[in-house]
């Protein structure tokens, strides 16, 4: 399986980028979302996901991982396919998404072209249980600060404190202030415990 991708920009569409590696030339099908975040840099990196079906393999990339569990959640849900997905990702944030899924926002989903009220409800009823409201909304809404939310969460647990009650506070230090030092993170946390 091809889990990231690093080259040359060579082509930017709003469906598609080709990206040369080392002289061979990768088109991957990325969503609106991810589009907007690649900037016309000479090298960039995707996260990568490989769709094999008989007649086909496609390349879908990503500019952040948590897109790409986004995006492999939402094919998991029967009747929703790589397109639908892409499509889903397009027209919502990943975060969007999540927040609709863990709300049980059915007229957000269904906000999309294409998706009607049952696959709706069906994409809430099979992914609501699969998603961890404090890691996957934390991930997707600081995808930059994840290492500072581990190490603090690591520091933490080193003190003693318990890693569930750790981590929840903070998630909530980072929803306040996303671009905290580790060392902020965790003298917020300490007086939280």
């Amino acid at each position: 399986m091809i889990t990231q991708i690093i080259g040359k920009l060579v082509e930017k569409n709003p469906t598609h980028l080709v990206i040369d590696c080392n002289g061979v030339g990768y088109e991957v099908n990325v969503s609106l979302h991810t589009f907007s975040q690649i900037k016309d840099e000479e090298l960039i990196r995707l996260y990568t996901h490989l769709h094999v079906k008989e007649d086909a393999h496609t390349l879908y990339g990503f500019a952040e991982k948590s897109e790409r569990e986004v995006f492999r959640k939402l094919i998991s849900v029967s009747g929703i396919g790589t397109s639908t997905a892409r499509i889903m990702l397009s027209s919502l944030s990943p975060n969007q998404v999540v927040e609709a899924i863990l709300n049980e926002d059915a007229e957000t989903i269904q906000s999309v072209k294409g998706i009607g009220k049952k696959t709706a409800q069906r994409v809430i009823l099979d992914l609501k249980d699969k998603l961890d409201k404090t890691e996957e909304i934390d991930v997707i809404s600081t995808p930059n600060h994840n290492s500072n939310k581990k190490e603090a969460l690591s520091a933490l647990e080193t003190l003693g404190y318990n890693r569930k009650v750790s981590e929840k506070v903070v998630t909530t230090i980072l929803a306040n202030e996303p671009s905290s030092s580790v060392e902020n993170i965790i003298k917020l946390a300490l007086k939280k415990l």
